[in-house]
């Protein structure tokens, strides 16, 4: 998939259409990548974090990020210009004068409504606030709030500074314009957007995952390894990395939260194989914790 050519720049030198101020709510992987990537672009970025600590450890990621993609790229821009325009702070207050709101807290409907709620008390009407939520209702997401006028998907993927998709997910309520405000968003960071209208999975979740549950059935079925498994699809389909080496870098217990809900949603073709089931209660959780599908350590 090639990239859209950037947008001319606004004054001030950011891309046409990019927010000069964003939010981030979230400073885990997603949150400090989506943070990354508005600041590379020269927008002035806020994340806030449940605590201190939490804050903190938000902080040390999108400064390591930032200077890792400095490192590759010397013509990148100024690392210290860079790290003037990010704030970390635990107070939603923060959010007040930012004109998008990026929420990327984890996949957990509750904890997700209670979060939109009160980011969107700190919002001006107008003001953008959108989910990262890569498989939950956009639609019903924006039922909670008081503006669902003014509520978006966007679904980043991992690692968000490299990666060239944006899933732009439309729900029932979202203003029209709000979607070509969201492409133009998108293309000014140097990424594609797809749109999809929203339904359990979306597009990327949905297919992402149905390979992937496949993948896991053939594994406990003994059809193959997990290795050659996973190079038939990325030798025969010209997939960059195989499906159970994906679930590895995503989490296991991220692709079954994503499976359980689409298996309600949609059916059995989407039910956990007991081997997922096994490694999540095991704690074999992919990357993050050294074993999953694959050894890590």
């Amino acid at each position: 998939m090639n990239n859209p050519a950037v947008p001319a720049a606004q004054p001030g030198g950011l891309p046409a259409g990019i927010p000069a101020r964003v939010g981030v709510l979230g400073g885990g992987r997603m949150g400090a990548g989506i943070a990354h990537a508005f600041l590379v672009k020269g927008a002035d970025v806020v994340v806030v974090e449940r605590d201190e600590a939490s804050a903190q450890a938000g902080r040390e990621r999108v400064e390591s990020s930032t200077a890792k993609s400095i490192e590759r790229n010397p013509q990148g821009g100024n690392l210290d210009e860079m790290l003037s325009r990010l704030t970390v702070s635990v107070d939603y207050a923060a959010f007040a004068d930012r004109e998008l709101v990026m929420e990327a807290v984890p996949e957990d409907w509750t904890m997700k409504v209670a979060a939109l709620r009160r980011v969107e008390e700190q919002l001006t009407p107008g003001t953008v606030l959108a989910s990262n939520t890569s498989s939950l209702s956009v639609s019903g997401l924006a039922e909670e709030l008081a503006r669902p006028q003014d509520f978006i998907g966007l679904h980043f993927f991992n690692p968000v500074p490299a990666s060239t998709l944006v899933e732009l997910v439309i729900g029932k309520q979202t203003r029209p314009d709000l979607v070509e405000q969201a492409r133009t968003w998108v293309q000014g960071l140097g990424k594609t957007a797809v749109v999809v209208n929203d339904a359990p999975g979306f597009a990327s979740s949905r297919l992402g995952v149905a390979i992937a549950l496949e993948a896991m059935r053939m594994l406990e079925e003994g059809v193959a390894s997990a290795e050659d498994i996973d190079n038939a699809m990325v030798l025969g389909y010209k997939h960059p990395t195989g499906p159970l080496h994906t679930t590895d870098i995503v989490g296991l217990d991220v692709r079954l939260g994503i499976a359980t809900y689409l298996h309600e949603k949609l059916g059995d073709r989407f039910a956990p194989p007991q081997v997922l089931r096994d490694k999540v209660a095991r704690g074999e959780l992919g990357r993050k914790t050294g074993k999953g599908f694959f050894d890590w350590s």
